[in-house]
């Protein structure tokens, strides 16, 4: 007996169920992840408020939208290091490490973003 894999709409329903258990998952135990959709929840209304071009605003939103998935991905990341091992291992530091700075850099896209659109 072959399993019957899940295709076409089922399958669509069934990633964004997995879909909502990862943000719900991240907004539950990631500090720094609740911080960034309390950042969006006040930046992208205001970027609608703003009085600047749509490309502008599509730039404001998207360069905080990206700050939020990246994070998203820091703490797959995270996630993946801590479940192999508790012990120290360089590469384990390394692969946080980096993950940390992919962040790091677009929240600072993004501040570079909205500062130039806004006071530049």
């Amino acid at each position: 007996m072959t399993k019957k894999s899940n295709t076409g709409f089922k399958r669509i329903i069934k990633a964004a169920g997995f879909s909502w258990q990862g943000i719900t998952s991240s907004f539950k135990n990631e500090a720094a992840f609740r911080q960034e959709v309390f950042m969006a929840a006040v930046l992208i209304p205001l970027a609608f408020y703003l009085d600047v071009s749509q490309v502008e605003r599509i730039l404001m939103i998207s360069s905080v939208v990206l700050v939020m998935v990246v994070e998203l991905i820091n703490t797959a990341i995270e996630a993946v290091v801590d479940r192999i091992g508790s012990e120290h291992h360089e590469l384990s530091g390394m692969a946080k490490d980096v993950g940390s700075a992919a962040v790091f850099i677009c929240l600072a896209l993004a501040g570079y973003v909205w500062l130039e659109i806004l006071f530049l």
